[in-house]
């Protein structure tokens, strides 16, 4: 299926039923839309000029997504490349930057893995389970995320403790023996209020090496989850809180072998493990009756990876983060708020194990401050410096600024931002046989600017935003051919600042409620990318991208919805000389109440069974129907 049947099969489903609720939402239930990412701390969206969308809890189990990036291939101007089915290596590409140039986030603490070559984060083991939110900001923004923040910044945030018990439980089963249970208990009791869960996912899975080339196996996967907050007030003024993350996956993977005479990706018996911790404690002070709020925090990730083939361990590695960190914020009047901040950080690399073991560490310390000023209704303005200092290569300082005005309370909204990024070198890049201890950090420089228009009270509501992004000194590998300056002693290659990139494009996006039970939205990105040396598109970044959803409630309780996604052709290698088709995919899904505290679900992924491929000869799933039950009590 291509474009032009795409643009017909929206067209039938917007004719024929109704349907959804768009990603970036303005209102929920009438009330101000409050956000975390842009400031790391709570913000009205009305106040920042930032590109943010929010995926909320409602949207979340209206789609009956298992994996994060499924939702966030519905965000614009993001796309993702992933190595097989669910658990395999997964990049998530915002506005063309790398997945290595993206701040990941569970909770406000960075998942960015120190042991990965380029220091990135891998989506694949990143689940919904009892994730309630998301967040997406599109655009540089280092001065409040620090180092990685290239492309953007991806917040993914669990169930909250609730005032009263409140218990959510769902299981469901499909294709391919797939299976999942997931559960969660939030309440409060005295002074101290909890949310904890926990899931588990299991799948027979197809093969990572597309079976539509020859493949014969399946890869499985399975992913135990958890998942806890606690927040413990001490006094009015005085509060403790702590978070915990956990997964563990085990998938199946193929890889590159030599057979007949050539080499290439084929049917293999290898796994792949990978655990991941998140470990948060934070005091929380507020003083000058709440107009000035402190945190003190330690935040804490380990990421270890290993692969096995037939018993024999291929590949080990553990990366830790270990991250002091002081937040102020200060309401010096009503016009004016100011936002302090420090931090240090340790990041640790280890690769095998015993005596041949190789570690590797690097620190970096960071203050940032940021000013909000809204001098009338309506209009906010921030603007924020960082520094930071590095072990390694030395110091790096980040502007950014936005803006946001809307002069007839939201029904037209204004908003234009410039944000500075950097990323500094991974630990493998700096420290391995490989690395290269005089690299620079890669850097870059973006603005965006766009409108939200209101129309017919309300009922529809039409966006816009134009993008450009420059970036420097990126790392890149490249050979030794002669053993000189940077390569001396590295006859296998290195690591070097050798490239320049632009990413420019558009936004559009539109929702029509017109009755409440009907919603339809409709999305489209264009993003730009090229490789300033070369002239050529980075790979792995479509140019087009198109999401269209309906959802219609209907009044005896069933909720039914449909989502149509276009992703444009692309090029696989940065030659330019692999082309992956562009594809489209049909989604289905239906839940029904059977009483006040238990629904039924189910949906149809991939109705039309589109073969298609996010990575050259890797495979993708074909038509799959689950069907599962809710509980909330």
């Amino acid at each position: 299926m291509r474009f032009h049947k795409f643009i017909l099969s929206t067209t039938a489903i917007v004719v024929a039923q109704p349907a959804w609720a768009e990603t970036a939402v303005v209102t929920e239930d009438g009330d101000e839309v409050i956000i975390v990412t842009a400031s790391r701390s709570e913000q009205p969206l009305s106040e920042t000029g930032r590109s943010i969308t929010v995926i909320n809890q409602e949207r979340i189990e209206r789609t009956q997504s298992v994996a994060v990036v499924d939702l966030l291939r519905n965000v614009p101007g993001v796309t993702f490349a992933r190595n097989g089915g669910i658990g395999t290596s997964t990049s998530v590409f915002i506005r063309g930057a790398d997945s290595n140039q993206t701040v990941a986030l569970i909770d406000g603490v960075k998942l960015n893995d120190p042991s990965s070559p380029g220091g990135g984060f891998n989506f694949g083991n990143l689940l919904t389970g009892n994730i309630s939110r998301i967040e997406v900001l599109r655009g540089s923004q280092s001065v409040i995320w620090g180092s990685q923040a290239i492309g953007g910044v991806i917040n993914t945030i669990t169930r909250e403790p609730t005032e009263d018990l409140s218990i959510n439980a769902r299981a469901e089963y499909g294709y391919r023996d797939t299976g999942q249970v997931v559960g969660n208990v939030s309440g409060r009791f005295g002074p101290v209020a909890a949310s904890i869960g926990a899931g588990y996912y299991r799948s027979d899975g197809f093969s990572a090496f597309n079976e539509e080339r020859g493949a014969t196996e399946s890869d499985g996967y399975r992913n135990f989850g958890a998942n806890g907050k606690l927040e413990i007030s001490l006094n009015e003024a005085v509060s403790l809180d702590l978070r915990g993350y956990y997964s563990d996956g085990r998938t199946d993977i193929d890889g590159f072998v030599f057979a007949n005479g050539v080499f290439g990706l084929a049917d293999t018996p290898e796994v792949s493990n990978v655990e991941e911790f998140v470990g948060y404690s934070g005091l929380n002070i507020s003083l000058l009756d709440g107009r000035f709020r402190n945190r003190f925090a330690f935040a804490y990730t380990s990421i270890k990876r290993d692969n096995f083939n037939l018993d024999v361990q291929t590949f080990d590695a553990l990366g830790r983060n270990e991250r002091f960190e002081y937040q102020g914020i200060f309401d010096i009047s009503d016009m004016f708020s100011a936002t302090i901040g420090a931090e240090t950080e340790k990041s640790k690399y280890r690769s095998g194990s015993g005596d041949s073991a190789s570690n590797f560490t690097a620190e970096i310390d960071s203050i940032y401050g940021q000013l909000s000023i809204t001098p009338v209704e309506g209009l906010t303005a921030n603007a924020g410096i960082r520094y930071d200092d590095h072990s390694s290569f030395g110091g790096e300082t980040t502007f950014a600024g936005d803006i946001v005005y809307s002069p007839n309370q939201g029904n037209t909204t204004f908003r234009a931002s410039y944000g500075e990024g950097f990323r500094v070198p991974s630990l493998f890049q700096l420290f391995s046989s490989f690395g290269n201890n005089t690299l620079d950090p890669e850097t870059s420089k973006s603005w965006d600017a766009g409108i939200t228009q209101k129309l017919i009270d309300g009922k529809v509501e039409v966006s816009a935003t134009l993008f450009r992004r420059n970036s420097r000194n990126l790392i890149d590998f490249i050979g030794c051919p002669v053993q000189t300056g940077i390569c001396e002693n590295r006859p296998s290659g290195t690591y070097d600042n050798v490239d320049r990139a632009r990413a420019q494009g558009v936004e559009l996006g539109m929702t029509v409620r017109p009755v409440e039970a009907l919603t339809w939205s409709l999305n489209y990105g264009l993003v730009d990318t090229e490789d300033r040396e070369t002239g050529l598109t980075l790979p792995r970044r479509p140019k087009h991208s198109v999401n269209a959803s309906l959802d219609y409630d209907w009044s005896f309780g069933l909720k039914t919805g449909a989502t149509i996604t276009h992703v444009g052709s692309q090029f696989d290698n940065g030659s330019n000389t692999r082309e992956v088709a562009g594809y489209v995919t049909v989604d289905l899904r239906a839940a029904m109440p059977i009483t006040d505290n238990i629904e039924v679900y189910g949906r149809v992924d991939n109705l039309f069974d589109e073969e298609y491929e996010t990575i050259f000869r890797y495979g993708t799933p074909g038509r799959s129907a689950f069907a599962g039950v809710r509980l909330r009590y």
